[in-house]
């Protein structure tokens, strides 16, 4: 089993559970603590926030709905949710749900209202994205978007004719037998519960995220047994086949990968094909991958620290041991770097509570800072200014490391002007 104490000491992270799945068993491990303040210690059934892998939960509501024949992924979203409104009336006419599962409705998608937690918290979200933004045109361009994932639980809401939260405990975290699972802030009172920890010096977060994203992943809390028990489903019939199927390829970030129905997908060495999905909270970085046809899933909840190095060792013993594939290493600046068109790339690009100033940095190089416009990513995002320089024609890649890995940027698109359109940093931020 992974030496989770060793690596947990080696990377700094302040708790961290382990999960592997294989041959139908799973096995765990937990080390560190829960709270930097209290010194009490992670077992197995603590419970970690698990993000954003909150959305495969969601995109497997969804699926049941198409497979019971009560929602068409391909018909607007209005044909549920006649009140669906954003800035551009064109593009809420016609987006769907399938778009909001892949990622490429094109809005703005940070949005992260405070709706309170009562059963319409999902409806009062909705009307507060009236005036939401369109970055790109529906269908146009992979833009991550969380306020999606939103949407689609209110879609379950009125289709199923219950909270969200309910529908969730009810279909397939009761339905599973998942003891540690809790949907709200208030049920973490009840289990060993992980505390977010964020800065320099890795201080207990105070604030969680609002509720009202809950669909998209700023509640959900589990083990990471709990976890592989949800995977084990998905393993274990065709019922979500569909959800693997590839939708459309994000831009590369210099690991390539492909967008399913919720489930990003993995390409390994060999022609294996893996899913997965990250998610990160305030404090907290969780990290699913699963081997189909190996019968494996590895799961990796951490609450603090540099855990993407933490995380990759883990994959990279249990993926090696188990399926016989080996990880994609992680970009770096090139040995001899390619100048960037600067004159093409400098200027400030903006998405949801962001802008990000580029400005020139000499030999061929760019400086580049994001500023943040609201609280919005409030002890998420690093607003030091820091060099890149290019690591494709059409990709940036930062000099220095941070976190365990060098940023990646790509530049998507040209204006009248032949200028960048749009600065993709996983969300397209457009030129202002």
């Amino acid at each position: 089993m992974i030496e989770l104490d060793a690596l947990v000491a080696e990377h700094g992270v302040v708790g961290a559970q382990v999960a592997v799945l294989h041959d139908g068993a799973i096995t765990d491990v937990a080390a560190g603590v829960l709270n930097n303040v209290t010194g009490e210690e992670v077992t197995t059934d603590s419970i970690f926030q698990i993000g954003s892998i909150t959305k495969v939960w969601t995109a497997t509501l969804v699926q049941e709905l198409v497979n019971e024949g009560l929602l068409d992924l391909d018909r607007p979203v209005r044909d549920v949710l006649p009140e669906f409104r954003l800035a551009d009336e064109q593009a809420a006419r016609v987006i769907t749900p399938r778009h909001l599962l892949t990622h490429t409705a094109g809005f703005d998608g940070d949005l992260f209202h405070d709706t309170g937690n009562g059963p319409d918290m999902l409806a009062r979200y909705l009307e507060r994205m009236a005036d939401t933004e369109q970055r790109t045109r529906p269908g146009e361009l992979y833009t991550y978007c969380n306020s999606g994932f939103v949407v689609l639980g209110r879609i379950v809401e009125v289709l199923r004719g219950g909270r969200f939260t309910t529908v969730l405990r009810e279909r397939l975290i009761d339905r599973l037998g998942l003891r540690t699972a809790a949907v709200s802030h208030a049920e973490y009172a009840h289990r060993r519960c992980a505390s977010g920890h964020l800065g320099e010096e890795l201080e207990p977060v105070e604030k969680p995220m609002a509720e009202g994203d809950t669909p998209a992943g700023s509640v959900l809390a589990m083990s990471g047994r709990d976890l592989l028990e949800f995977v084990r489903m998905h393993l274990g019939t065709t019922e979500f086949d569909a959800m693997r199927e590839t939708q459309v390829v994000p831009p590369d970030f210099g690991q390539g990968g492909r967008q399913g129905l919720g489930w990003a997908l993995h390409d390994y060495d060999g022609g294996v094909t893996g899913l997965g999905h990250n998610g990160t909270t305030r404090g907290f970085q969780a990290h699913l991958r699963v081997v189909p046809s190996a019968g494996l899933a590895v799961a990796v909840l951490t609450n603090g620290g540099d855990s993407l190095p933490l995380a990759r060792e883990v994959f990279r013993q249990a993926l090696g041991e188990h399926a016989g594939v080996s990880l994609r290493p992680l970009p770096e600046p090139p040995a001899s770097p390619v100048p960037i068109a600067v004159d093409r790339v400098v200027g400030v690009y903006r998405s949801a509570g962001i802008d990000i100033h580029v400005t020139d940095g000499g030999d061929g190089r760019v400086k580049l800072r994001y500023e943040r416009r609201d609280d919005t990513f409030k002890g998420l995002i690093d607003e030091t200014e820091r060099e890149f320089t290019a690591l494709r024609e059409d990709a940036l890649v930062a000099v220095e490391a941070q976190g365990g890995y060098h940023s990646v940027l790509v530049l998507c698109g040209s204006d009248e002007l032949g200028r960048v359109k749009w600065l993709h940093f996983g969300r397209a931020a457009s030129r202002i």
